[in-house]
């Protein structure tokens, strides 16, 4: 299990708080459900064992702040109902901690204005980082040494992840679960909060493991989720049928109707979004990524990647869509 130590204090904004701990628990219950580990052991700690949130409600039974944390464990830092809050009372209690724990931690990670704490931990010296459009400039001020990005919903660089504000935070907690789990894991969760049109932090599009998912049709569910565990077996317009229980036609308008595009073209894109990842390393070949990604051959790969991308799998980056 991942330690992920998530910090809380006076006037933290409870959204911010839950909203990115809330699916590392559901990500916990999926595990269980696939009869796998839990992949995160949550924590909550800050300075007091209670702390007084933006809502007014205290939260209790935290831990103290660690002297020392497991090199695995990641690092969560929300945002406060004011960024004065982190020129005060909030800075002083933790940026030191920040600082001294923060290095040894496998990932870091803020919300909102959480990230000018982190500024003041020299978190982000050197490093891409964004925060709530409202705090770009105080973030530049906390952090002059850092490459501060507007307009972002959350950047990752190495081992630090900033985002811009509580549904941002969500949808970081997302990306980073599916860095953990995979795509299908993610996708639960983001099913499970019912938030099929996940947005990615970098890329303006989302992927096509997402794109045809912003619906709430169990049985297209069904088949989407069927062909992501074995995107590279021999599924056919019948096949899929069945996994859906309806008939092919009745698929066929399913996928039409709610994921935008038919069955067969939701598959194709599915094996290139495949064939990407696995071509992302220098080291694979065209033939082989055709071959676990689910296509006939290279020569198949090269003119789906063409149609989809207007390239070929090494004359460029392909668009996802």
């Amino acid at each position: 299990m991942i330690p992920i130590f998530v910090a809380a204090f006076d006037g933290v904004l409870l959204l911010d708080l839950a909203g990115i701990a809330e699916p590392f628990r559901l990500a916990n219950v999926w595990a269980a459900n696939q009869r796998m580990p839990a992949p995160f052991d949550v924590r909550f700690v800050g300075p007091k064992s209670t702390a007084r949130t933006s809502l007014g409600i205290s939260l209790g039974g935290l831990a103290e702040l660690p002297s020392a944390i497991d090199p695995a464990a990641w690092i969560v830092v929300p945002g406060a109902t004011r960024a004065t809050n982190h020129a005060g009372t909030a800075a002083r209690a933790l940026v030191p901690w920040m600082r001294r724990v923060g290095p040894a931690a496998a990932r870091r990670i803020t919300v909102c204005s959480g990230a000018l704490l982190a500024g003041r931990a020299g978190w982000l010296d050197g490093r891409e980082c964004t925060t709530h459009h409202d705090l770009i400039e105080a973030l530049r001020d906390a952090a002059p040494a850092a490459k501060v990005i507007e307009n972002r919903i959350f950047v990752a660089d190495g081992a630090l992840a900033t985002s811009a504000g509580i549904t941002a935070g969500i949808d970081l907690a997302l990306w980073v679960i599916g860095e953990v789990v995979g795509p299908i894991g993610a996708l639960a969760v983001a099913r499970d909060m019912v938030m099929f049109a996940r947005r990615t932090g970098a890329d303006p599009q989302v992927s096509s493991w997402l794109v045809h998912r912003n619906h709430l049709h169990p049985a297209i569910h069904r088949v989407q989720d069927a062909i992501a565990q074995a995107p590279a077996e021999r599924w056919s317009v019948s096949r899929m049928a069945s996994a859906a229980h309806v008939g092919e036609r009745h698929l066929t308008r399913l996928f039409q109707a709610h994921a935008g595009v038919t069955p067969l073209v939701y598959l194709q894109r599915i094996r290139l979004a495949v064939a990407r990842s696995l071509l992302s390393d220098p080291g694979a070949s065209v033939e082989s990524a055709a071959a676990a990604a689910g296509f006939t051959s290279a020569h198949q790969l090269r003119r789906a990647w063409r149609r989809d991308a207007g390239t070929t799998p090494r004359g460029g980056v392909a668009i996802t869509r």
